[in-house]
């Protein structure tokens, strides 16, 4: 587990412990990806994900989850920034963190669906397969590196 400090008092972290499961759904449940959704059931996403949460004096304030098999396919989900620390370069600070990660460097395809977050994504590497599905794709991720 690792936290990172961020600028302007910042903090990334991937301690499960930290997770704050209410606030977490208090966004999920107006967000338009899964309004109402039932707090047990985000309680459940969480524990079968792999999961990062900012947070500032103590408060959550953003959130992404990845769904994977850890081999070769990962999917990004539920990203999201609190629309008052938007702008400090949180939900870019997360993707860093996932495409960082020594757990995830064999994967060779990576999606996500968006509405309205595009070229965010695209700034970092993703690429529009329809309207609402983004992806990564290296089809040579998992191949045995020699010497590895």
């Amino acid at each position: 587990m690792s936290e990172v400090a961020l600028p302007d008092g910042y903090a990334l972290s991937d301690d499960p412990a930290r997770l704050q499961p209410a606030a977490i759904h208090a966004y999920l449940t107006r967000s338009y990806w899964c309004p109402g959704i039932a707090l047990s059931l985000v309680e459940r996403a969480i524990a079968g994900s792999h999961c990062v949460g900012i947070y500032r004096d103590g408060a959550q304030v953003a959130f992404a989850r990845v769904i994977t098999d850890h081999a070769t396919f990962a999917h990004l989900a539920d990203v999201y920034v609190l629309e008052a620390h938007q702008g400090h370069g949180l939900a870019s600070a997360m993707l860093a963190y996932f495409d960082g990660h020594p757990g995830l460097q064999s994967l060779r395809r990576w999606n996500l669906n968006t509405l309205d977050a595009h070229t965010l994504y695209e700034r970092h590497g993703w690429h529009r397969v329809n309207e609402t599905i983004m992806q990564r794709f290296d089809p040579d991720a998992s191949r045995e590196r020699a010497g590895a």
